[in-house]
């Protein structure tokens, strides 16, 4: 089966937040899949954690080789109708393009993020429960 990913569900795994192995059980034997976007949004989900005194630089290179580690298959965005998606959800772009790419493989979405949950809820795309 293929699962789409975010970044929230990544950085989870990455950083050993308690949802990892939970995250772990649900994407094992199946394919992940996910927008080219994913892996400077992990960089800027490091940067983050860097403003808020939670990761040093050497935690960050260490989790970018966790990140590499993890095989995903990315996918482009139809680009239209995920500005539509972000239009009409009143969501960010990327989060629209994650939610493009679950309506377009028929796939379910794996995220920690309650709004875009809530969102694919909406759209009566599947989501994965941690």
């Amino acid at each position: 089966m293929e699962i789409v990913i975010d970044t929230s569900a990544l950085i989870s795994v990455i950083v050993g937040e308690p949802e990892r192995k939970r995250i772990i059980e649900l994407t094992t034997g199946n394919t992940l899949i996910g927008p080219g976007s994913i892996p400077w949004e992990i960089g800027n989900a490091f940067s983050a954690m860097f403003k808020k005194k939670r990761l040093t630089l050497a935690e960050a290179k260490k989790g970018l080789s966790i990140f590499k580690g993890i095989p995903i298959r990315y996918v482009d965005p139809d680009f239209v109708k995920a500005l539509k998606l972000s239009k009409e959800a009143n969501i960010y772009a990327y989060d629209a393009y994650l939610l493009d790419c679950a309506i377009r493989h028929k796939a379910p979405l794996l995220t920690l993020d309650r709004k875009l949950m809530a969102s694919a809820l909406n759209l009566k795309v599947e989501t994965l429960e941690v």
